[in-house]
């Protein structure tokens, strides 16, 4: 039966440790390289508190001033959260860092928190206030509904998880280039087989590059007609590893809740 890495991320010891889940445990960027500073203005650090202290979990886009999208599986436990937007370096000050608190969480009512095969692993945070828009921080583009990407598609994903499986976390904002691998492939026998559904997408399976955790809930970042668009969030890996060879990292395809995600950024939250 094959297990799976969720991408969220875990904090142990006073250090940020990623939440990607194995579809057993925990997912960072694997194979990937420094992004510029804000390459990627509508990535968010979503954090949670721990005594009075604040760590790192997992990623998030932000998809109006006040409303980031995530993992269903980054925010289904009893935590308080915060968001920084304009985030780069996790150990520094950039000094374009905007924090704010998450005041309600909208988590899919299909998702199964005890089998995030079985899709849905998505969530919507509403904020306690709202973003300013600068030059750091921006709004993303989200797909048409129903949109599908071609194989081989060229996709990049970015995130603050672990560089390799176990291994250790960046302070530095991490993008590395994953093309899309159709549905008609990834669910063959060779790749994930009858593990991913159509609500998904799969990208990399190279061997090199891969999400990990801590990358859980940030986005797959795909150029359509020279816009970027937030075309997957970051769901999971495979327990044999992160950058696996042919389980490619597995993301929930954003242009198939795009109705459900404008349903619940209109509606009140459910306070968290």
């Amino acid at each position: 039966m094959l297990t799976f890495l969720l991408l969220a991320a875990f904090v142990l010891g006073g250090q940020c440790t990623d939440n990607l889940r194995y579809i057993e445990d925990n997912a960072r960027v694997v194979g990937g390289t420094n992004s510029a500073k804000n390459a990627w203005p509508w990535q968010v650090s979503l954090q949670y508190r721990s005594g009075t202290s604040w760590y790192h979990t997992c990623g998030g886009s932000l998809i109006r001033v006040n409303r980031v999208l995530t993992a269903a599986h980054c925010v289904d436990r009893a935590n308080t959260y915060r968001v920084v937007l304009g985030e780069h370096n996790l150990s520094l000050n950039d000094g374009t860092e905007q924090v704010i608190s998450v005041s309600g969480i909208r988590i899919h009512a299909s998702w199964n928190t005890n089998n995030v095969a079985a899709g849905y692993d998505i969530a919507v945070l509403h904020l306690a206030s709202s973003a300013t828009i600068n030059s750091y921080v921006k709004l993303a583009n989200l797909p048409s509904d129903g949109a599908v990407l071609a194989n081989n598609y060229n996709c990049i994903i970015s995130g603050w998880g672990r560089t390799s499986t176990g291994g250790s976390l960046p302070s530095i904002l991490q993008q590395a280039p994953l093309p899309v691998v159709a549905h008609s492939t990834c669910s063959t026998s060779s790749y994930w087989g009858t593990t991913v559904k159509t609500t998904m997408v799969c990208a990399g399976g190279n061997g090199v590059q891969a999400g990990c955790n801590g990358d859980s809930g940030g986005p797959l970042n795909c150029a359509v007609n020279g816009v970027y668009q937030v075309h997957g969030v970051t769901s999971f890996v495979s327990s044999l590893g992160c950058n696996a060879y042919l389980k490619p990292t597995v993301f929930t395809r954003v242009s198939a809740y795009i109705s459900w995600i404008n349903s619940v950024s209109s509606t009140s939250p459910v306070s968290n």
